[in-house]
């Protein structure tokens, strides 16, 4: 198995890409790195690597290139941590042939500022539990770069509404209301650009639609350089499996357009529709987010950061005792008030 970290030309210490400046920084001797530069250096590595001895290793166990130590990793694992030594370190072999994605969306926030929107995110939940504000389980946040299939599509579409318009009026003593119910056509072509849809497993669809949209301004050729610093893994779905999802974001997103469009009814609603989907083209990428895993009473609760643009969602759990506390707190504080009041005007009654 083919490992890679990526490697200080001057020092040999350990690269790190930083979404700050879009460059590859050294903590040790402080000089910063372009994408050619690594482009040139990554070629003399593979030379290397090449002429040394494949060793007869589990294929789901590396060698780290930096300390030696012998780490398990999960199949789809494409780029991980050295829990020994800390280098990051990128499985080559993973990354090759169909699993070599297109293009990727390099990190835009950092660590420390993700750290500081999940702190965000909790505050004022006075009820969220201890574990949630330990500094040592916000910490292990860490920066995933997702695997994500994107699609063209051409849509042909042809959809009836059903739409109902009610009038009331009253005559008398009594309210009379009529309902008239219509066929609405609308019908037409579109095109849909970059339709994204994750191609792992591991990862949750709903968090991962939630922390949309992703900015493909941002989004760049694919090098393994930058992932240096972060996890990353390959699709377990392929582009068959999820164009099906992204059939049905499409579908939705054509049916709420036409919908749109039909004014002046009470209600409205599909009758019947003929949606023909031509995908054009598909495209493996990998796009970044922040995940924070905190264990509570038996269940995870997962937080995502959109690593380019901030958004983040998550649901913090309620610690019971806390609402018991609150409440006798709030008891003894008016129970206090009254007896006050109380005294008072007993006082100049």
């Amino acid at each position: 198995m083919e490992v890679l970290d990526h490697k200080c030309p001057s020092c040999n210490a350990t690269l790190k890409f930083n979404p700050k400046n879009q460059k590859w920084d050294c903590e040790y001797c402080g000089k910063t790195y372009e994408l050619n530069e690594l482009k040139e250096f990554e070629n003399k590595q593979n030379e290397s690597i090449s002429n040394n001895k494949k060793s007869n290793v589990d294929a789901d166990v590396y060698e780290c290139p930096n300390c030696g130590a012998k780490i398990i990793t999960d199949e789809n694992t494409t780029a991980t941590f050295c829990v020994y030594c800390g280098s990051t370190s990128i499985i080559k072999n993973r990354l090759t042939e169909e699993f070599s994605p297109v293009s990727i969306i390099p990190f835009k926030t950092t660590k420390e500022q993700a750290i500081q929107a999940f702190k965000k995110f909790k505050k004022g939940k006075l009820f969220a539990p201890k574990d949630f504000s330990n500094e040592e389980n916000i910490q292990k946040i860490s920066g995933v770069y997702i695997p994500f299939w994107i699609y063209d599509c051409k849509v042909n579409s042809n959809i009836d509404f059903l739409a109902t318009r009610t009038t009331s009026w009253r005559s008398g003593d009594y309210v009379y209301t009529k309902k008239d119910e219509y066929i609405v056509k609308r019908g037409g072509s579109m095109e849909f650009q970059k339709v994204p849809v994750d191609g792992s497993t591991k990862f949750d669809d709903n968090t991962m639609d939630s922390i949309e949209p992703f900015i493909y301004d941002d989004m760049v050729d694919f090098n393994m350089s930058y992932l240096s610093g972060f996890l990353s893994e390959k699709y377990d779905v392929n582009s068959n499996q999820a164009s099906i999802r992204a059939s049905d974001r499409i579908n939705k997103s054509i049916i709420d357009e036409f919908k749109s469009t039909v004014k002046g009814y009470t209600f409205v609603d599909v009758n019947s529709k003929q949606i023909d989907i031509d995908t054009k083209k598909s495209d493996y990428v990998l796009f970044p987010v922040w995940m924070l895993n905190i264990n509570y009473k038996d269940k995870t609760y997962l937080f995502a950061m959109n690593g380019q643009t901030g958004k983040m969602i998550g649901d913090i759990p309620i610690e019971k005792s806390k609402i018991f506390i609150v409440w006798l707190e709030s008891f003894a504080i008016i129970t206090t008030i009254l007896s006050i009041i109380t005294f008072i005007y007993r006082l100049f009654a």
